[in-house]
């Protein structure tokens, strides 16, 4: 089953520690997608994004060993893979974002049609891609 959105690294995290830094429009859509058993996209690269936030105790309070965790076995999680499609969409975009994890993150929703679910001002500003605040 393919997911319904793609989440931004930031929200993977609140959902999984800190649930209530979601807006209440993130909440509402989270809450849907688990009650409707849907699964939910997350690209690679915010593995890594985790693993640097995970360096600073104070931007992540979520253990990373538990976060990995949920994300590998959660069967709600969908992990979409770097590929060369969506490296190609980073160079297509233009330099409207300058964070690379940010241009990886907005090319996989393009290349996979999904919406983004995000509180980043920058992405939402770049109208690249349609987002859920």
């Amino acid at each position: 089953m393919n997911p319904r959105f793609l989440l931004d690294t930031h929200i993977v995290v609140r959902w999984l520690s800190d649930f209530r830094k979601l807006s209440r429009e993130q909440t509402r859509v989270l809450d849907e997608a688990v009650r409707h058993g849907r699964r939910v996209g997350v690209s690679a690269i915010s593995f890594l994004e985790i693993a640097l936030l995970a360096e600073d105790r104070k931007r992540i309070t979520a253990g990373l060993n538990d976060l990995f965790h949920q994300l590998d076995t959660n069967p709600a999680f969908r992990i979409l893979p770097l590929t060369s499609e969506i490296a190609k969409e980073v160079a297509a975009m233009g330099s409207s974002l300058r964070d690379p994890a940010d241009r990886v993150i907005v090319a996989t929703a393009r290349v996979y049609r999904l919406p983004l679910l995000t509180s980043d001002q920058r992405i939402v500003e770049s109208d690249l891609v349609p987002v859920i605040e």
